[in-house]
């Protein structure tokens, strides 16, 4: 029985993370100091691991000292605590995704044109507790139901946590519609994300079994297995390639990869190749 592995068309690490683990290793490479990463610099701890294991270590706090060097996480961080890393005296290098840093500016824009900001997003997530440094009154909505009892003013602005799903923004601004005299939205989903997202129930309506590769602990990667799952009931959320099983892809003829934006490619190429000998074994 020949098995075919196909990996979405959409899959991995995406520019932010690209971008912000290129800035970790070259500061490693360079620094006479400690490393140090404010926070998981991304929601992978396979990915986080490697860091440390190459010296950038994770600080809780942004008091890291004079001489070492701090990297703001992918997922931003809040005015204050952006200020008190550059007043430890560590050089502060800035990791949040571009697409974050959209995010910040436009709850700032919103809220200096009298709009209530709405933030749908999951609350206490990194990101969305950044995003609330920037808006600091808004009100965090992770389902129309959330909004029950909220205390809503007549114009609300709209805003989105970058890795959310867009079901989850268009069901908030529907019952926000309800509710409101005018209601401005910002899709700040990221691009890549629903590229992501896309491709993968594409691909998890034809395959027998699916992989979603990626840190349990991320967002965008779980809300990637939801969406496969929905598609294809034989599907796996994994970390590492050891935790694959050769059940899983009993008579399978075709197994879908994906894995979410924390995943750097060099991880989807070995679960790949682990797959390939399980099948095949």
């Amino acid at each position: 029985m020949s098995v075919t592995i196909e990996v979405a068309r959409e899959a991995g690490a995406c520019y932010g993370v690209e971008r912000a683990l290129n800035m970790a290793r070259k500061a490693a490479d360079g620094s006479r100091g400690g490393v140090y990463t404010l926070g998981p610099l991304i929601h992978n701890p396979v990915v986080v691991a490697e860091l440390e294991r190459d010296g950038v270590q994770v600080a809780d706090e942004p008091e890291v000292g004079a001489g070492a060097t701090l990297l703001l996480r992918t997922h931003g961080v809040t005015p204050l605590v952006e200020e008190a890393a550059r007043e430890s005296g560590a050089t502060v290098l800035d990791a949040t995704c571009p697409f974050v840093k959209k995010v910040h500016k436009a709850v700032e824009r919103l809220a200096e044109q009298g709009y209530q900001v709405v933030i749908v997003g999951e609350k206490g997530h990194p990101e969305v507790e950044g995003t609330l440094g920037h808006a600091p009154d808004a009100l965090v909505v992770g389902s129309p139901a959330e909004l029950e009892g909220a205390t809503l003013g007549k114009r609300v602005g709209v805003v989105v946590q970058t890795t959310m799903a867009l079901e989850v923004l268009t069901s908030v601004v529907d019952a926000l519609l309800g509710l409101c005299e005018e209601v401005r939205v910002l899709n700040t989903i990221c691009d890549a994300t629903s590229k992501r997202q896309d491709a993968a129930r594409e691909l998890a309506q034809r395959s027998d079994v699916m992989v979603v590769i990626g840190g349990r602990n991320s967002a965008n990667t779980t809300h990637l297995a939801q969406i496969c799952a929905a598609a294809c009931s034989r599907t796996h959320h994994i970390e590492t390639a050891d935790e694959l099983e050769a059940a899983w892809f009993a008579e399978a003829l075709l197994v879908g990869v994906t894995a979410g934006a924390s995943t750097p490619h060099a991880h989807i190429e070995s679960v790949c190749a682990a797959i390939e000998r399980i099948v095949h074994a």
